[in-house]
């Protein structure tokens, strides 16, 4: 049994192959305006924390993601203007929320970008999935752009990691002092 227009499986997920041209331009507008919040919170975050040089790669990171939004937003209004959306965010992002709810006050930038390598590699992921389900050549072609553009967000988010080393994490251990040892 199928759901939401034929859109969705049983589990939830989206069978790709029952995809139109106008859903999957939908679907790849909800991806990139999903992407472009994430990185709103983060840069919100690194801005809070004084972390300007990350704050200033999530700032860049928006637009490209707004330029993406956009882009394929035109293209969806132009060959399907008067076309009801049938992909609904709750399709595509049901797990995707946990990524940033571990983003919070207090979080570093190493971690901040961690959050955004995790996000782009799920969503990478994603795109893989479709690609494999995907029946309509011009589908498969959006989908082989999108996951394309997610190989060169997990390649910057990269570079900008490699700028922040692993943090270490010291345990402090208390040593109680025995009755018998004097100090």
């Amino acid at each position: 049994m199928r759901h939401a227009g034929g859109l969705l499986e049983n589990d939830g997920s989206i069978d790709f192959a029952a995809l139109s041209l106008c859903d999957a331009l939908d679907l790849a507008v909800l991806v990139e305006e999903e992407a472009r919040e994430r990185y709103e919170d983060l840069a919100r975050l690194m801005d809070r924390e004084e972390t300007r040089d990350v704050a200033s790669f999530f700032h860049t990171m928006i637009q490209i993601e707004a330029t993406h939004e956009h882009r394929l937003g035109l293209r969806r209004r132009k060959l399907f203007p008067a076309e009801p959306a049938r992909v609904r965010r709750e399709h595509v992002f049901g797990g995707e929320a946990a990524v940033l709810e571990r983003a919070h006050a207090g979080i570093t930038a190493r971690q901040a970008l961690q959050l955004a390598l995790e996000a782009e590699r799920r969503a990478l992921s994603f795109f893989e999935e479709a690609m494999a389900f995907a029946i309509d050549p011009e589908i498969l072609a959006i989908f082989r752009e999108l996951r394309g553009d997610e190989v060169l967000h997990q390649r910057l988010v990269l570079e900008q990691l490699a700028k922040y080393p692993e943090e270490r994490h010291v345990e402090v251990v208390a040593h109680a002092t025995s009755p018998s040892t004097k100090p």
